[in-house]
């Protein structure tokens, strides 16, 4: 099992959940501007987050500009094809989003951390939140 992270800020934008080939595997892209004492307002920290599978829910009870706490894992992979050099991928994979602020009725149920090391790599397509970078990954 892997270390369990936990940050806050104010989502910045939620993604919708996406299909990848034939065996039902959802993901759901979500990004959050960190807020707390420890951030510089001047120079804001944006983090994408992913969920995925039945996690794709968690999601769905929240809108931009609420502030809350997500709990997530790190994973990663790696990744070579089409005689490029080998990279390296690292996802943030939420499993738990709380209000900041709520009242615990308005919280989203507490959920055991995944027990997967990681996720399928899904079929060849850019994703929303990284079309900054190159078009050939494999997601």
């Amino acid at each position: 099992m892997s270390k369990t992270f936990e940050i806050q800020g104010l989502i910045h934008s939620i993604g919708e959940t996406t299909e990848y080939g034939n065996n039902g595997f959802t993901k759901r892209e979500f990004v959050i501007k960190l807020t707390g004492d420890d951030e510089n307002s001047a120079y804001p920290n944006h983090i994408a987050l992913e969920l995925i599978k039945d996690k794709c829910a968690l999601m769905d009870s929240y809108n931009e500009g609420d502030e809350i706490k997500a709990s997530f894992s790190l994973s990663g992979r790696l990744w070579s094809g089409g005689g490029k050099p080998e990279k390296c991928f690292t996802s943030l994979q939420a499993w738990k989003i709380e209000a900041v602020g709520a009242s615990p009725a308005q919280t989203q149920p507490a959920t055991q951390a995944p027990q997967e090391a990681f996720a399928p790599a899904p079929t060849a397509t850019a994703s929303t939140f990284n079309n900054a970078f190159d078009d050939d990954i494999p997601f």
